[in-house]
């Protein structure tokens, strides 16, 4: 049976596969397939393991053609996935869930320190040479006891955030569908929209992207939001409006952000590029060695279990 791996996966990689007697075909670069060179790839194959920068449709699944059993999905976040189209074939769909929680969650934090306290900034003016010492009122920043942080989308990722948020010393408000019925053990408590947007200190967004969430973040809940406030987005970024940012920072109306993912990544939106009050990573949220080998390896495990005739571990939907 043919396993199309769409590009260099980190250890195991492909050994899980090869391990499980599959005919891995793969390609080994550490890039995105050009879309002809994709079609190519995943022809005849019953299994495609994909990544965020592969599109799951109609033209791919018919190259792909009737024998295709699984796609297996290398994130939590599968908007590059035709769901809807690979159910009308009997095609599973599988993700890597928790996998992924702690990492993405300290990645969160490393960019709420380095935007709150100006790291990016600082890093940025000792290796142009220019700073000169010690002085009372350099780089001066935010500080987060006491502060209120809101958690737009209230998941894995989103506990885990209000978890260290706790530990800070902040006080802890989010927004999901539902309130969660743990919020007392996270130190949380459930708050509309409006009133989230209010009164954090700190937004952080770690919804999934979806028709509704697309832009939640524009120039409307922008000027909604605390005077000064700070936001950070580790989840997906089409959430957030850019040019709807880039506005509210160069007009103060927010104090700094923290981006890991962009509306049309890897583009970035040009102001942002500009704004000295931006910390700006290039989708880290998950890069580390041990949670890319545990999403690789539960990705194999999905495929091997739906060709085995067994219910893959973690399905979509």
């Amino acid at each position: 049976m043919v396993v199309a791996v769409t590009r260099w996966l980190p250890p195991p990689g492909i050994g899980p596969l090869e391990r499980a007697g599959f005919d891995v075909r793969y390609q080994g670069e550490d890039r995105p397939p050009g879309r002809d060179e994709l079609l190519a790839l995943v022809h005849g194959a019953r299994a495609i393991l994909t990544l965020l920068t592969e599109r799951v449709d109609d033209d791919l699944l018919d190259a792909a053609g009737p024998g295709l059993e699984v796609v297996a999905n290398l994130a939590v976040g599968y908007d590059n996935v035709d769901v809807a189209a690979c159910r009308a074939r009997d095609v599973a769909v599988t993700n890597t869930p928790g996998v992924l929680t702690e990492a993405t969650a300290d990645l969160t934090w490393a960019l709420v320190l380095a935007a709150t306290r100006r790291l990016g900034e600082g890093e940025r003016l000792v290796r142009r040479g220019e700073w000169t010492g010690w002085r009372p009122g350099q780089l001066l920043g935010a500080g987060l006891q006491g502060k209120v942080l809101g958690i737009f989308g209230m998941g894995q990722i989103g506990a885990a955030v209000a978890r260290r948020g706790s530990a800070f010393g902040m006080a802890v408000r989010y927004t999901n569908r539902t309130p969660r019925s743990d919020e007392a053990d996270l130190g949380a408590r459930w708050a509309p929209l409006g009133e989230l947007l209010a009164t954090a200190d700190v937004l952080v967004l770690n919804a999934p992207a979806t028709p509704e969430t697309r832009h939640v973040i524009n120039s409307t809940s922008l000027g909604a939001m605390k005077p000064g406030a700070v936001l950070v987005n580790t989840a997906r970024g089409p959430l957030v409006d850019e040019a709807a940012l880039v506005d509210a920072l160069r007009s103060g109306q927010l104090r700094a952000a923290g981006l890991d993912v962009y509306e049309h990544e890897p583009q970035v939106h040009p102001g942002l590029l500009e704004l000295e009050q931006v910390v700006l990573a290039p989708h880290l949220g998950s890069a580390t060695d041990e949670t890319r080998a545990a999403m690789v390896q539960l990705a194999c495990d999905n495929i091997i279990a739906v060709l085995a005739g067994e219910s893959p571990l973690t399905p979509v939907g």
